[in-house]
């Protein structure tokens, strides 16, 4: 089994920046591509940005050129630093993680728990 967790959330001012982190953890799998999603209140879940093992990146509209999404393959984790933070940001923001199983052909799917952001004044 596979287990994502994200830490980095927290209440900030319209203007400043929060960096997110997500580690995977078990045993004896590959990630393929990590990323990032939000979901605002009343609102449905949306994708943010991600990252592939070949280190391409791709992101929403609304977050390119404020957000920046990396990872750390050998601690399997994703980063997602987040700057010129605006009010329309705040939600709970989930990381995903596509993963190969070893033996495993198939592709799975795994998500965190997700993390507050509020940006607020």
């Amino acid at each position: 089994q596979v287990q994502l967790v994200e830490s980095g959330g927290a209440l900030v001012q319209p203007g400043g920046s929060l960096l997110l982190s997500c580690a995977a953890s078990g045993s004896n799998f590959k990630i393929n591509a990590m990323g990032w999603y939000r979901q605002a209140p009343g609102k449905q879940r949306e994708f943010v940005a991600r990252t592939f093992t070949g280190g391409s990146t791709n992101y929403a509209d609304s977050v390119k050129g404020r957000f920046t999404i990396s990872r750390d393959n050998a601690k399997n984790t994703v980063y997602l630093q987040m700057n010129s933070l605006k009010p329309e940001d705040t939600a709970v923001y989930s990381c995903d993680a596509l993963i190969t199983r070893l033996g495993d052909l198939s592709e799975y799917r795994y998500w965190g728990q997700g993390t507050q952001v509020t940006v607020s004044s």
